[in-house]
């Protein structure tokens, strides 16, 4: 089957996906966009974690051909999102479809240091540019995910409680940081956040 639906913004076509072929596999495989990890394939993990309409989802239980006609964001387009979204809808999000970083863009991005930082040149999303600077960054396998529902966190409330950051990220299994950082980052972000308000 051919599934049409937006990722990071943009209208993308995936052909001959089989009706068993999940999200996750679409993502990696067809679209050479590795951020979102493969890792329990059972929804338990939170690595592969994307936004589905705006709604954090474990992208290994969403079947390729639920996203027909929906919006995908992943990590890669993380920070354009960010970035568009702080501009043209402050305190809001983007309509579905309008705007977004291309599949190409996310294919090339790489982080760069931060005395070149700009959108084509690896800038980073207040939310990871947070991870990095709170020392929540360990492996990285858990990161993307995480980065992900923070920032959908961080987008629908504003100054989450230490609680809501828990209640956010519960879904998502970190093996190496003990978590702690990880609620330090969320505290930074959303520090910086109230600060550029």
């Amino acid at each position: 089957m051919r599934v049409n639906f937006t990722v990071n913004g943009r209208q993308h076509e995936a052909d001959d996906v089989w009706e068993g072929e999940s999200l996750l596999y679409v993502l990696r495989e067809r679209m050479g966009l590795p951020g979102s990890k493969n890792a329990c394939e059972q929804g338990e993990c939170g690595s592969c974690t994307v936004r589905l309409d705006g709604v954090p989802v474990c992208s290994c239980l969403v079947a390729a051909g639920q996203v027909e006609g929906r919006e995908v964001i992943t990590v890669e387009g993380l920070a354009d999102y960010a970035k568009h979204r702080q501009e043209a809808h402050p305190g809001g999000a983007c309509p579905s479809g309008s705007c977004g970083t291309s599949v190409d863009a996310a294919q090339r991005w790489q982080a760069k240091p931060a005395d070149g930082r700009s959108s084509e040149t690896g800038e980073l999303s207040p939310v990871q540019q947070a991870f990095i600077d709170a020392g929540a960054v360990q492996c990285g396998f858990c990161t993307p995910g995480l980065l992900v529902a923070a920032d959908e966190l961080l987008e629908r409330n504003p100054s989450p409680s230490d609680q809501d950051i828990r209640e956010a990220l519960s879904g998502n299994l970190c093996r190496c940081t003990g978590y702690e950082k990880i609620l330090d980052a969320v505290r930074l972000a959303t520090a910086r956040q109230e600060e550029a308000v």
